[in-house]
């Protein structure tokens, strides 16, 4: 009943949320004093997304060089990562492939009747970021400071891994070090649920300020490509249930409502960041031990960004499409196969689905002006971007853990949420005692 409360408070302050942005748009039709209203208001939702980073970095290293000392050896850690990295590699494939068939079979971008983008202006978007050699390169992280302050998930993954498998190589000597990073993480997770608190309020000050400055007659301007593309997001977030039902089965329905908070909390401010905390609270719930959990999530949030790439395959077709230019199936192939590379640098970049597309448009000389046409709708394209994220890596990680039998059954898992919800309830009537 309570995660349901949450749920409903987080939907009621979207719907709050709408109703007060569209009275600033109506009230005040100047678009710069309601961008400049809609900068005070999305302060809240700014603080909230701040907090979330700060809590992200510490939160992914000491849950998952915990997760990795307690898996015993670099062998474990070995088998876990290529699992997770078949899984992700899969979903990417199946995102990309299925983004390419809607937008041909949906064609969004014919007959648009919206005026196009001069086909010599710029989006200004830093393509060059994303070469192989770029990524590869920056994985590796010159200084952990660095990669904290910053926060680069990957390169905190990566050097968690490092710092992780030593540990567990020290034996009885690094349990004292074990214990105190164990204890950090339980911080952690305290700060995080003080935090969450936070979440409607966020929400309602986000889909206010996005509507305050946009309004909703936006949305009906591009009813059918984000009609088109809604309806390719539901059928993705049908393939993934039904993966998740595969190796889960029946069970798969459970974590489904179990993520449904974080799934709404990633929709309403478009961020998969913001869900994180929340995703890895439901998975506790679920029965997925936090070793698989604390290293597979992370990586998700690198590899398995499912709604992006799916994005980017249907609105560099839409572009396409909108400028006249047709694309041999041959070539698209090829786009599809560059995009399973350049996507893999995503995490941590900002609006890094356009950055992509962008990459993509100039290596098939389709117009870069073309990403003009979908700046202003981005916003409300990303939150159902960022909800998929949440559903792919929490199944993700759900999978992993039944294959490496470290998923409780049922019962073991009902007891395991009961444990921590008496724990949440125990530390918000003696918070001092944290």
């Amino acid at each position: 009943m309570k995660k349901n409360s949450a749920a409903i408070w987080i939907l009621v302050a979207m719907v709050i949320g709408i109703g007060v942005g569209y009275m600033i748009f109506t009230s005040f039709p100047d678009k710069k004093t309601a961008t400049e209203i809609a900068g005070y208001i999305s302060l809240v939702s700014d603080v909230f997304l701040r907090l979330i980073k700060m809590l992200i970095g510490p939160l992914v290293f000491s849950t998952l060089v915990v997760g990795i000392a307690h898996m015993g050896d670099a062998a474990s850690v070995g088998r876990v990562f290529a699992k997770a990295l078949g899984w992700f590699l899969t979903a990417s494939l199946v995102s990309l492939l299925l983004g390419l068939l809607m937008s041909n079979l949906l064609k969004p971008g014919d007959n648009l009747g919206l005026p196009l983008p001069d086909i010599g202006a710029s989006a200004n978007l830093a393509t060059s970021k994303f070469t192989l050699k770029d990524f590869v390169s920056h994985m590796v992280p010159r200084s952990f400071a660095e990669s904290m302050a910053n926060n680069e998930i990957l390169q905190i993954v990566v050097f968690s891994m490092f710092f992780g498998v030593a540990l567990a190589a020290l034996g009885e000597r690094g349990k004292v070090l074990l214990a105190a990073i164990d204890q950090l993480s339980h911080v952690m997770l305290k700060i995080t649920g003080y935090v969450m608190k936070l979440a409607p309020l966020a929400v309602l000050a986000a889909m206010a300020a996005t509507v305050a400055v946009n309004g909703l007659s936006i949305l009906l301007k591009f009813a059918v490509f984000m009609a088109d593309f809604y309806i390719s997001l539901f059928l993705l977030w049908g393939l993934l249930v039904l993966a998740g039902f595969v190796f889960l089965h029946r069970r798969v329905f459970k974590l489904l409502s179990l993520i449904k908070e974080a799934f709404m909390l990633s929709f309403a401010t478009a961020s998969s960041e913001a869900a994180y905390p929340k995703i890895l609270d439901a998975l506790d719930r679920f029965g997925v031990k936090r070793k698989i959990s604390s290293f597979v999530m992370p990586m998700g949030y690198s590899f398995n960004l499912d709604g992006s790439m799916m994005y980017c395959t249907f609105a560099t077709l839409f572009i396409a499409q909108a400028y006249g230019i047709h694309l041999p199936i041959s070539t698209q192939i090829t786009m599809l196969l560059i995009l399973m590379l350049t996507s893999k640098g995503m995490a941590g970049v900002p609006r890094a689905s356009l950055v992509v597309i962008a990459a993509t448009l100039n290596h098939f000389n389709i117009p870069e002006a073309g990403l003009l046409l979908i700046l202003g709708v981005d916003t409300f394209l990303d939150m159902g971007r960022s909800a998929t994220n949440a559903v792919g890596n929490s199944i993700a990680s759900a999978v992993v853990a039944k294959w490496e039998g470290e998923l409780l059954t049922e019962s073991e898992a009902a007891a395991n949420a009961a444990r921590i919800e008496s724990e949440q309830e125990a530390t918000l009537a003696h918070p001092a005692q944290v």
